[in-house]
């Protein structure tokens, strides 16, 4: 795409507030070296396109990415067959008033394919913990020894597999209606700038490849997490 500058007035410049990740993808390492660029030209009141556009692909490809990980992040903390210390993850325990992630006050350890062991740092925590797991969701009575807390893993029946599939399926269309919406939301915010014809189409262009390539990336997940759920 060939550099475009065209000046728009604006009557409040935009000041750029989104941080650059520290692990930066090639297109925000060219997005950062525009961003001085950027501010001297809404300083004059004027709009840098190049910057725009950059900008905006940078930003749906990050917010895309954060879609995907949550679809990543609930397919983790899903209950299989097997023992899987990710399915904690969300387990909040009422230490001394203050709610901490189980694995901030326990070692967490898998001694064989269907059982947990979570043995807490302080072992005056072990009834909190026992507690925190009764509430949650994960469906597993904890057995606590006084020592430590073991989770056994009961085996899926078949339908329960069939429901979890299902239930993973649901978690990737949602995740693709976000990946989307950051496409609409992206082009509707290129829409305010007056663009060349042939370079708004390749902006255009450009957006639908990041989208199809995040939404292909969630159909192998659902595939590859469906296909675990229905291995016996």
């Amino acid at each position: 795409m060939l550099p475009v500058r065209v000046n728009v007035r604006r009557s409040t410049p935009a000041p750029v507030t989104r941080q650059l990740l520290q692990h930066q993808s090639p297109l925000q390492q060219r997005l950062a070296p525009l961003q001085a660029k950027k501010q001297a030209a809404e300083a004059a009141e004027d709009v840098d396109l190049d910057m725009v556009a950059l900008e905006a692909e940078s930003d749906a490809e990050e917010r895309m990415q954060k879609a995907v990980s949550v679809v990543a992040d609930n397919f983790n903390t899903m209950r299989t067959g097997r023992a899987n210390p990710a399915i904690l993850d969300r387990i909040q325990v009422d230490y001394y008033g203050a709610l901490t992630p189980i694995k901030s006050l326990a070692s967490i350890a898998v001694p064989d394919a269907s059982t947990l062991t979570i043995t807490p740092f302080d072992k005056g925590s072990i009834k909190d913990i026992e507690k925190a797991l009764n509430e949650s969701d994960i469906g597993i009575n904890p057995n606590n020894d006084g020592q430590k807390i073991r989770l056994v893993i009961p085996p899926m029946t078949q339908d329960r597999r069939k429901e979890l599939s299902k239930k993973v399926s649901k978690m990737g269309e949602d995740g693709k209606v976000a990946v989307r919406n950051v496409r609409k939301d992206i082009l509707k915010r290129l829409d305010k700038y007056d663009f060349p014809k042939d370079t708004k189409k390749d902006l255009e262009d450009g957006i639908q490849k990041l989208t199809d390539g995040f939404v292909k990336k969630l159909d192998e997940m659902v595939k590859a997490k469906s296909d675990d759920i229905m291995k016996v």
